[in-house]
């Protein structure tokens, strides 16, 4: 098994008794998991090598939020302690937590009713009413007139990227049908760029602290009902509003590009209610991440730059999104605050 944990070291300080079997399951980007069974149960072990979360205070901070969390009736899945108290093992060099395995599945936005999205609104919700209460108030929050913790995009910056990605797909041999699709979005955006520039998203908003990641990989279903949100790493001070838009636009993207409207308007509903978020904070989240996606890139920058063809199943209804989401603006702002 490739990059094997130290497993022997690793129990015993959690004192969870012997390893009968080691699984590597579905392998995030960033980091790399384990379905552990040993003589005491069976868990998930997480090895942080992502250098920007896994210093080891850094995870025990994030630690310490979910299981706060836990206490508020929030559906997560705390670290276990150590022998020493700690939920982070730092074994020759390499970071560790080792969690309760949560027997779930994975589930879109097209296989969840609309009463399921409602629910799922109302969790995301919870998570960030729950996150006020729990971290501490430094950062918590910033005046709408505060500065946004992340610069728009610039379309100049972004037509630089799309010239430089246009080369890089007609040099590509042999080309093949992804190109083909490349070459097309890739002219259709500039194109979309050029017409909506001048909406670039003014600086400020309103912040606060959010899960950082929230999307179907990260949420853990047992029959109808969330059994856990997994992988804080992201935990961060950020617009929730944003985080809101955005996942709903991960969750509730259909195969052709278009999100389910009726879905999301259940799920934008609940979220507001139970996160307190007004209208305008929701309309002004929309317009972010709608501009957001218009000067997006990364799928392609990961195909072309990096070799990397891991996201490229996604890219077909991510790219259509983008060029429906700007013909139906106001429909899906309409969602979102109605």
């Amino acid at each position: 098994m490739p990059h094997a944990p130290p497993l022997g070291d690793l129990l015993r300080r959690y004192a969870a008794g012997s390893a009968l079997t080691c699984e590597p399951v579905d392998q995030g980007l960033l980091n790399r998991g384990y379905r552990l069974r040993t003589t005491s149960g069976h868990y998930f072990l997480k090895h942080h090598f992502d250098p920007e979360t896994a210093d080891p205070a850094a995870l025990e901070r994030r630690h310490r939020a979910t299981q706060r969390l836990a206490g508020l009736g929030v559906p997560v899945a705390p670290p276990l302690a150590g022998r020493d108290g700690r939920t982070v093992a730092v074994v020759g060099g390499h970071t560790y937590a080792l969690h309760p395995w949560i027997d779930g599945r994975h589930r879109h936005g097209g296989q969840l009713t609309t009463g399921q999205c409602t629910r799922l609104g109302a969790l995301l919700g919870a998570v960030h009413a729950g996150l006020e209460r729990v971290m501490p108030p430094k950062g918590r929050t910033a005046p709408a007139t505060g500065p946004h913790p992340v610069r728009s995009a610039d379309p100049a910056e972004t037509f630089a990227l799309i010239d430089d990605l246009l080369a890089r797909v007609r040099r590509h041999r042999p080309a093949d049908s992804f190109d083909e699709l490349a070459h097309h979005r890739l002219l259709e955006r500039r194109a979309l760029l050029e017409r909506h520039a001048d909406r670039r998203p003014p600086r400020g908003g309103s912040v606060g602290w959010v899960h950082g990641d929230f999307h179907p990989f990260n949420l853990l279903y047992r029959g109808d009902a969330p059994a856990a949100i997994v992988d804080w790493d992201r935990l961060g001070v950020q617009p929730r509003g944003e985080e809101a838009v955005r996942a709903a636009a991960i969750f509730f993207v259909r195969p052709d590009g278009t999100l389910d409207l009726p879905k999301a308007r259940a799920y934008a509903r609940a979220y507001r209610r139970a996160a307190q978020a007004t209208p305008s904070q929701l309309a002004a989240a929309v317009h972010r991440v709608w501009w957001e996606r218009l000067n997006d890139f990364w799928m392609l920058r990961w195909h072309y730059e990096r070799g990397d063809t891991r996201a490229d199943p996604q890219f077909p209804a991510a790219s259509a999104l983008a060029v429906w989401w700007t013909r139906e603006y106001d429909a899906v702002c309409d969602a979102f605050v109605e």
